[in-house]
C-alpha cells in the first residue's frame, strides 16, 4: 500500500517545533495550480527546498512535475513538467518537458535548478536565465559508464539524491543501484566516480573517500554549514559523516535510531534503518 502525505513544514527551533501543512489536502491527484497550495492535490511529493527566491520548491514525484509555492501569497504553480511521464524536452521550455519520477532538487549559486529523475536515470537542469531544460548526467538508459567524459554521455542507475560540495565545484550524485557516488565537474561538465567501487560491502569506519571504498546503497546526501557531508546508506543501514576538515576526506560512522534527532556533538552508536538525512542547526534529522 502506498501512503500519500501532504507537504509539511517543520518550524524551528526544534525544541518548540510546530508542524504546518503548506501544500496538499491529503488526497492523491494533480490539480490546484494558481490557487492556495493547501487546497491542491499532490501525488507522493518527495524532495523539497527553499529557493533563492524564498519560494518553496518541491518534486511532486508521481505527478512527474516540479512545483513551487509562492512565499508571497501561498499559491502553487507547476514550473517543470507536463504531468505526463516521459523523457523529452531538452533544449526547450520547462513546462513542455516530460519527467519520470523527479526525486530531489537543489539550486546552485546562480539560481539554476537541478533535479534527479530516478526512472529516467538522469540528472537535469533548469537554466535560471533562459528557462530551458537540459540533461547534466545520464543518457536515459540505466547502466554504468562514462567516467572521464561528458556527464550527459554517461550512464547512471536509478540515481536518488544530489548535493553540491561546499564550493559548488562538483555536483554529487547518489548513483544508488551502481553503489557509487558520482561527481559532475561544474566547469567542464565531465563525470567521475567520487566514492564507491560498485560492491555492496560494508564501508569501513574512517575510510578515505575514493573509488576503492565499498558503499551499500548510497541513498541520500546532504551538507552541513561547516562543509561536512552526511551520507545515508540504505542497505548499509548507516549514516556517515564525510569530514570536510580531514585532509584525506574521511568517512566517520554516525549511526542513530531512525526518526530521531542527532546532536552533531559526540554521539553514541545504535542500530538504524535510514533512507533520508538532513543536517539542521547542529542536528541531523533521519
Amino acid at each position: 500500500m502506498k501512503f500519500l502525505l501532504p507537504l509539511l513544514l517543520l518550524t524551528l527551533p526544534l525544541q518548540a517545533a510546530t508542524i504546518e501543512t503548506v501544500a496538499g489536502n491529503g488526497k492523491a491527484g494533480y490539480d490546484g495550480d494558481g490557487a492556495a497550495a493547501k487546497n491542491a492535490t499532490l501525488n507522493q511529493p518527495f524532495g523539497v527546498i527553499v529557493g533563492p527566491d524564498k519560494d518553496i520548491w518541491f518534486t511532486d514525484t508521481n505527478n512527474h512535475v516540479i512545483r513551487r509555492i509562492s512565499h508571497k501569497d501561498g499559491k502553487i504553480s507547476t514550473v517543470v513538467g507536463t504531468g505526463q511521464k516521459g523523457y523529452s524536452g531538452d533544449g526547450g521550455p520547462a513546462d513542455k518537458a516530460t519527467l519520470n519520477e523527479p526525486y530531489e532538487i537543489r539550486f546552485d549559486r546562480e539560481g539554476n535548478l537541478f533535479w534527479v529523475e530516478r526512472l529516467n536515470h538522469v540528472v537535469r537542469r533548469l537554466d535560471a536565465k533562459s528557462g530551458r531544460v537540459n540533461t547534466v548526467a545520464g543518457t536515459g538508459e540505466k547502466g554504468f559508464s562514462g567516467d572521464g567524459g561528458p556527464g550527459d554521455k554517461a550512464q547512471l542507475n536509478q540515481p536518488h539524491s544530489i548535493q553540491f560540495d561546499k564550493d559548488f565545484a562538483n555536483l554529487l550524485i547518489c548513483d544508488i543501484s551502481n553503489n557509487r557516488i558520482r561527481a559532475v565537474d561544474m566547469k567542464t561538465g565531465n563525470i567521475s566516480t567520487w566514492c564507491g567501487n560498485g560492491k555492496k560491502d560494508a564501508t569501513p569506519d574512517g575510510a578515505k573517500v575514493s573509488a576503492e571504498v565499498p558503499l551499500k546503497g548510497p541513498r541520500a546526501l546532504d551538507i552541513a554549514p561547516n562543509g561536512d557531508l552526511w551520507l545515508a546508506l540504505r542497505e548499509g543501514n548507516a549514516v556517515y559523516r564525510i569530514d570536510a576538515r580531514c585532509v584525506a576526506t574521511c568517512m566517520r560512522l554516525a549511526v542513530v535510531r531512525q526518526g530521531s534527532v542527532l546532536d552533531l556533538s559526540p554521539h553514541r552508536r545504535a542500530t538504524c534503518k535510514v533512507t533520508r538525512c538532513a543536517p539542521v542547526r547542529r542536528r541531523l534529522l533521519l
